[in-house]
């Protein structure tokens, strides 16, 4: 019979030494190379003491801007979400009330956003699909978590405060806008 790439190999059945009997040189060989990474220069990082640099270009955790007045900039599109290839946001819209103009910019807001973070990619193409410039991916690691649930986070978690606005500006320039 024919083999249908017309390789073959042969395979010798050499009979071992005395010393490849005793396995000597194999355990020596490994123990070589056991010694050989003890003196290597070791590259974990200890960290909660010591972090590490990120790239400015890294995609964090999400964040829901604010504008200057301190309101919402989302107004429940929706473009984020069908823009998301891992289908990780969900939201929610309503109709701005009388009296909430001082919280909402647009008579749509989100009543509920929520980002589900075990199935976000980090891909950044809702910060791309957002027309308003309300969702971005900020420098701050997602903290871990030991529940599932505590990783779906909603606004209470993503809106920045109004005290302490969360700067994007570094992120931007360096990456999706073309700027280097």
């Amino acid at each position: 019979m024919e083999s249908l790439t017309n390789r073959k190999q042969v395979v010798s059945d050499k009979p071992m030494t005395f010393l490849e009997k005793l396995y000597l040189p194999a355990i020596w060989g490994g123990m070589f190379i056991t010694l050989k990474h003890i003196f290597k220069k070791n590259h974990t990082i200890k960290y909660p003491e010591e972090q590490r640099v990120f790239a400015p270009v890294y995609r964090g955790m999400h964040v829901l801007k604010r504008d200057e007045e301190g309101r919402e900039n989302c107004t429940a599109c929706g473009l984020c979400a069908v823009a998301c290839p891992a289908e990780a946001i969900t939201m929610v819209a309503e109709e701005r009330k009388k009296g909430e103009e001082h919280l909402y910019r647009e008579e749509k807001y989100a009543a509920s956003y929520e980002i589900n973070m075990l199935r976000c990619i980090f891909c950044g193409l809702c910060e791309e699909a957002c027309p308003k410039e309300a969702v971005f991916l900020t420098d701050r690691i997602v903290p871990t978590e030991f529940d599932r649930n505590d990783f779906i986070y909603d606004k209470s978690v993503l809106v920045e405060p109004i005290d302490d606005p969360i700067d994007i500006t570094k992120r931007q320039n360096t990456g999706k806008r073309g700027v280097i």
